[in-house]
């Protein structure tokens, strides 16, 4: 719960900051301030949103405990302190800090700290599970990116600290940006989001678990897409090929993986047994199909031959529409169904007690998940169409949409809108509320 709350506090930042109109598109795409954008959406929001849900999703994957449960604290400590070293480090190359410290130094290190642990901990649980489920391999697939990811962004720090002037990192940090993005966006979350969502997409429409031709293919196509673009384009970059050939084979091969995914979607939506999905399924749905138009914009963009101009409004579709719009609906469900596990599981079978639905509201939540996909599709259309003052109104209206969902994740944490009758019954535990764990409950 404290990656949560992280999390959806970075997220907060990120659309206050969007809204006042800090970072692109009121700078261009390289400037410090829309880095320090960037960084406290991929960072501050998403990764520990996708850190927090794989401790405790990994082992429901594997059947296995986590590895360790006392990593995950100082894990989120230095993610979090190497994220603001790191902040420091933007702000200073934009002239709105003037403190002469190692700031990028200090947040490779930490940074580099946390990340190792994350894949320490996960990586021994899911090492010891072996052989995997389809889902998990997905997940193993995008921890080997988030290490790829961090090595990058390190080696992009030792450059800009001063620290190395070694000729292939200087090449790297000169032409390897399109890499960092595609290995954080690509493989850490996006092939994780997908890994994760094969599993949590059957387990609450009770569909059948897919271990089919179209699942492998979208596995094998996209672990394929990923080596191409990481290790091939760090290769291309070393050895003074044409980027642009290597990217774009990349790119095909992750568009024919994601219609494969789309696809097991599509069948996993008809093949469910309960009739009436919840509201996290089909918030899903709009995630889904912000991806699905993700995919076709980069299309037409490439086929305008424009994608270079418009690569903002791409990743800001995939960050908010796809990433986050499918974080934000099943942290709906995630948050309700750990608050459950804790408080209820002690006395189930004992005592009556309340349905993992009765701890939400989905009339009252709807809404404020209807105004963010909305937000978020305007103010993709503002980026294409250069509309700054239109994007900050969008963006405006996506801020008070998370607003409201936050307020629904607490009045869930709480037991705000459980019946007073059944809200605690006797052996029940009232749930702390920055500390959730299943094995604890």
């Amino acid at each position: 719960m404290a990656y949560f709350a992280s999390a959806l506090l970075a997220l907060v930042v990120a659309e206050c900051l969007m809204v006042a109109g800090y970072g692109y598109p009121a700078v261009p795409i390289a400037a410090p301030e829309t880095l320090v954008l960037v960084h406290v959406v991929a960072i501050g929001w998403l990764s520990l949103l996708m850190c927090g849900a794989l401790f405790q999703f990994v082992p429901v994957l594997v059947a296995r405990p986590l590895h360790s449960n006392s990593l995950p604290l100082p894990t989120l400590g230095c993610l979090v302190a190497g994220l603001v070293a790191l902040l420091f480090a933007f702000l200073k190359m934009a002239g709105q800090i003037d403190l002469d410290l190692a700031y990028f130094p200090l947040a490779a290190t930490l940074l580099a700290a946390g990340f190792t642990l994350v894949l320490w901990n996960l990586g021994r649980t899911l090492w010891a599970s072996r052989p995997l489920t389809l889902p998990a391999r997905f997940v193993a697939v995008g921890l080997l990116s988030v290490g790829a990811t961090a090595i990058l962004g390190i080696a992009f720090a030792l450059i800009l600290g001063g620290v190395s002037t070694n000729a292939h990192l200087l090449d790297v940090a000169a032409l390897g940006l399109p890499i960092h993005v595609i290995a954080g966006l690509g493989g850490w979350l996006t092939f994780t989001a997908i890994g994760v969502s094969y599993r949590l997409l059957a387990m609450f429409m009770l569909a059948p678990e897919l271990d089919g031709p179209s699942t492998r293919g979208a596995l094998y196509l996209g672990t394929a897409a990923l080596g191409v673009a990481i290790v091939g384009g760090v290769a291309t970059i070393c050895f003074d090929g044409n980027l642009t050939i290597t990217l774009s084979a990349a790119g095909l091969l992750g568009l024919c993986a994601i219609a494969l995914y789309g696809r097991d979607t599509v069948h996993l939506y008809r093949a469910r047994k309960r009739r009436k999905i919840e509201l996290n399924s089909r918030m899903a749905i709009l995630a889904l199909a912000s991806l699905a138009a993700s995919a076709i914009l980069i299309g037409v963009l490439l086929g305008l031959g424009v994608l270079g101009r418009h690569i903002g409004a791409v990743v800001f579709l995939v960050s908010f529409g796809w990433l986050s719009g499918l974080g934000l609906s099943k942290l709906y469900k995630i948050v309700a169904f750990l608050t459950w596990l804790e408080c209820y599981g002690p006395v189930i079978g004992k005592t009556p007690t309340p349905r993992v639905q009765d701890l939400v509201v989905e009339s009252r939540a709807t809404k404020w998940f209807a105004l963010y996909f909305l937000g978020v599709w305007m103010a993709t259309v503002a980026l294409l169409l250069d509309g700054p003052l239109a994007f900050r109104v969008s963006t405006g209206a996506m801020l008070i949409a998370t607003s409201g969902i936050i307020v629904q994740l607490v009045r869930s944490r709480s037991l705000i809108d459980v019946k007073a009758a059944l809200r605690l019954p006797e052996g029940a535990r009232r749930p702390r509320f920055l500390f959730s764990s299943a094995q604890h409950a």
